[in-house]
C-alpha cells in the first residue's frame, strides 16, 4: 500500500507542514526537535539521517506518489538492535491504513537489509492510535515510564514496546503482519 524511498533534505519543509504546534512537534519527537521547527534543525536530522547510524524514509502512495508519511530507524549495529522513532504521517492520510504500512515496510527494512534482531520503540501512553498501529503489528510492551517527564503543563508517560526478528517472521507468515 506504501512504497518506502529514502528521505531527502528537501523532505523536511513537507514534515514541518505536517506538525501544526509545540505539542504536536513534542509528540512525533520527544524533546529531539524544538518549537518553532526550522531550516537548521531539519538539515542536522537530513544530515543524521545520511549516517549509518539512521536510516530515514518517506512513505509514498504509489498510486499518485504522493508522500504519506515518515519513519526512522536508529540502528545499535553492536547490539544488532534499533530504535524505531520519528513516526509521522501526513494530516490528510490519516486513519487510512498507511501508518500500518509504512511500518510495516521500516521493519522489513529493519529485520532484511540491515539485519537488525531486535527493534524497539516509544510511544506516549495517551496515543491510543499509534499503540494499536504497534500491537497490531506485533510489538509488545515492555514497560511504561510513568510520569517520566512534563511538557505542556502536564505529565507524560512513556510505552517502551519491541519486537524481535523471529516474531516478526512468525507473523510474516501466518499473514499477520
Amino acid at each position: 500500500m506504501v512504497e518506502l524511498r529514502e528521505f531527502e533534505p528537501a523532505d523536511g519543509r513537507l514534515l514541518a507542514t505536517w506538525v501544526d504546534g509545540p505539542v504536536e512537534l513534542w509528540r512525533w519527537s520527544g524533546k529531539n526537535f524544538s518549537w518553532p521547527l526550522d531550516e537548521q534543525q531539519l538539515a542536522a536530522y537530513a544530515a543524521e539521517s545520511a549516517t549509518p547510524l539512521r536510516r530515514s524514509w518517506m512513505a509514498v502512495d504509489p498510486r499518485d506518489g504522493r508522500a504519506v508519511g515518515h519513519a526512522s530507524v536508529r540502528v545499535d549495529a553492536a547490539a544488532a538492535g534499533g530504535r524505531l522513532g520519528r513516526v509521522l504521517v501526513a494530516p490528510e492520510a490519516r486513519g487510512k491504513g498507511f501508518g500500518a504500512a509504512m511500518v510495516a515496510g521500516v521493519l522489513t527494512r529493519a529485520f532484511g537489509e540491515l539485519g537488525l534482531e531486535r527493534v524497539e520503540l516509544g510511544v506516549w501512553d495517551d496515543n491510543a492510535a499509534a499503540v494499536r498501529l504497534y500491537e497490531g503489528l506485533g510489538f509488545v510492551c515492555d514497560h511504561v515510564l510513568r510520569d517520566v517527564t512534563q511538557h505542556a503543563g502536564r505529565s507524560w508517560s512513556a510505552m517502551q514496546m519491541s519486537m524481535r526478528r523471529s516474531s516478526w517472521e512468525a507473523g510474516a507468515s501466518s499473514g499477520l503482519s
